[in-house]
């Protein structure tokens, strides 16, 4: 399989693709999991949480496995933020992105055709400096139209002491904002900042235990401040998005069919790393 998918997309390639970046309401008149309220909720705020899905016996057994991978991964050069891509590599990532418990929620709000295509750890360390500014992760994704979501997957408990998460509530409806490049004394994880996002909705904090979930629109403003505690804050993001999405820049490589088909063909399918 060619892996040689962009990473980081530039401006100009992204606009060279003519994306649909409209927020597409959820409209599940039977959901197998998730509550009409909760449906609308989503519809309305852009966001979920908090959800319940790994026991604690299974959180501490997915901590154990990114410490050590962590370790490797630093042994080699890398850091706590550079594990993406990662169920492409390693079989138990890919068996999070695929846990039907996660796919159930996921498949209420994106339809029965559900395409898994990302994971990437996002670990701060106690005293890191490190911040995300605000930003929407569809200005990152070479995917149209914008039916996708992310899953953030606690593996520490995270909350405002230890950097939780920030959502601005109902931004998503704004459509596509302009960012500008962050600067480098803003210590961003990322590459864009969006100003003044209090414009756009009320900020809330997306405080989580270890193993559960939310679940947000690509459309949705939020962010997170560096990690001044003594405690770590790691988590799991998982990206997908409805079969009917096209994705461009060869990140259609990335994908698996996690419910229902892909008629089309056009995501790879990954089968399961070894």
């Amino acid at each position: 399989m060619n892996k040689q998918f962009s990473i980081v997309p530039t401006e100009e390639e992204l606009a060279a693709i003519g994306r649909d970046l409209r927020f597409h309401r959820v409209d599940n008149q039977s959901p197998k999991v998730l509550s009409a309220d909760q449906i609308a909720d989503y519809n309305e705020r852009g966001y979920l949480a908090p959800l319940d899905v790994f026991s604690g016996e299974e959180i501490r057994s997915i901590r154990s496995y990114f410490d050590e991978l962590l370790e490797q991964v630093s042994q080699s050069g890398g850091d706590s933020y550079s594990i993406s891509s990662a169920h492409l590599k390693y079989g138990p990532v890919f068996d999070i992105l695929t846990d039907a418990r996660i796919v159930d929620y996921v498949a209420d709000l994106l339809g029965d055709q559900v395409i898994a295509w990302g994971s990437h750890f996002f670990c701060k360390l106690p005293h890191d400096g490190k911040a995300v500014a605000w930003h929407q992760d569809s200005s990152y994704w070479p995917l149209s139209p914008s039916k996708a979501l992310t899953v953030w997957l606690a593996i520490d408990d995270a909350d405002r002491e230890n950097a939780c998460m920030k959502f601005v509530s109902g931004s998503h409806h704004h459509g596509h904002m302009t960012y500008r490049p962050s600067n480098p004394d803003e210590h961003n994880v990322l590459n864009q900042t969006i100003e003044n996002p209090e414009e756009f909705g009320e900020i809330v904090y997306d405080e989580l235990r270890a193993g559960q979930i939310s679940m947000h629109s690509d459309l949705l403003l939020h962010g997170s401040e560096a990690n001044d505690s003594n405690r770590r804050r790691c988590g799991l993001t998982l990206r997908y998005c409805s079969a009917d999405v096209r994705a461009e820049l060869g990140w259609n490589e990335k994908g698996v069919a996690v419910r229902g088909q892909d008629p089309s063909g056009h995501w790879h399918n990954n089968p399961r790393p070894e």
